[in-house]
């Protein structure tokens, strides 16, 4: 039987994250992050709920050091992050952003085997595996050969998702996949979302503000307020929790979830 900490994929140990306020004022600094200590299991969807400038993104960075912490220890599947190679790192990490960051001059193809290409997979592999993703997240083979801005926007978050899949990683960062698109190709993607973390089992942390799609899409809920972690359960937890913080989530979605 494997150690509690082998069944984590992610470790936050009082982490602090701070700016500094100014290039001649070193000393001076803002904090951004602070305490916050949590873990995510290997194969669950933890949401990191909270309003804009809560720190969620921050957090998410710190993860796969876009952005790398002041205080506290951060491990990645049992490994300090220190011990990693930032780019073998950042290459067992899918990441995938609501702004979708796909390359304009790639082909939908290119953009989602880019990973691949890095890792020097050979062609015979790709190819099966760029038709496999395509079928998975719901991409017509005849797109493969079209540019970012020949697609419709539930499209081009298509690609994001099945790019941030491609050397199938551990583990997934999502920030706000979907919150540029409009509701009913949004509601569609969560729920295509939901089927394949049922079919693929990573371990996600998956940032958003909305109360509804944090219900509808975690496994754990972390609430962020004022760069902080307010609590951490599990949605039936969060649903009937008496946090003042909590009940004003539900207020401002009354009659919505």
């Amino acid at each position: 039987m494997g150690s509690p900490t082998a069944e984590l994929a992610v470790e936050f140990r009082d982490v602090s994250f701070r700016h500094a306020s100014s290039r001649n004022e070193p000393a001076q600094s803002e904090a951004i992050l602070s305490g916050l200590t949590f873990s995510v299991r290997q194969g669950e969807t933890l949401v990191l709920l909270g309003r804009s400038g809560s720190g969620k993104t921050t957090t998410l960075k710190l993860i796969n050091q876009l952005l790398t912490s002041t205080g506290g220890e951060i491990l990645v599947q049992g490994k300090p992050l220190n011990d990693w190679d930032i780019i073998q790192l950042r290459r067992s990490i899918g990441y995938a952003i609501q702004e979708v960051g796909l390359f304009p001059h790639f082909t939908v193809e290119r953009n989602i085997t880019l990973v691949p290409h890095l890792e020097d997979w050979p062609k015979e592999r790709i190819e099966p595996r760029l038709r496999e993703l395509m079928h998975l997240v719901g991409l017509d083979e005849d797109l493969r050969k079209r540019y970012p801005r020949e697609l419709s926007g539930g499209q081009r978050q298509r690609v994001g998702v099945a790019r941030a899949l491609a050397a199938d990683p551990p583990i997934l960062l999502m920030d706000e996949p979907f919150g540029a698109l409009d509701p009913i190709t949004r509601l569609e993607l969560q729920r295509e979302f939901l089927a394949l973390q049922k079919k693929l089992q990573k371990t996600v942390v998956f940032v958003t503000h909305d109360l509804r799609e944090a219900l509808m899409l975690g496994s754990r809920i972390g609430l962020m307020e004022a760069g902080e972690l307010m609590s951490i359960s599990s949605v039936d937890q969060f649903k009937h929790s008496q946090e003042p913080l909590v009940r004003q989530y539900f207020e401002a979605f009354e009659g919505i979830v």
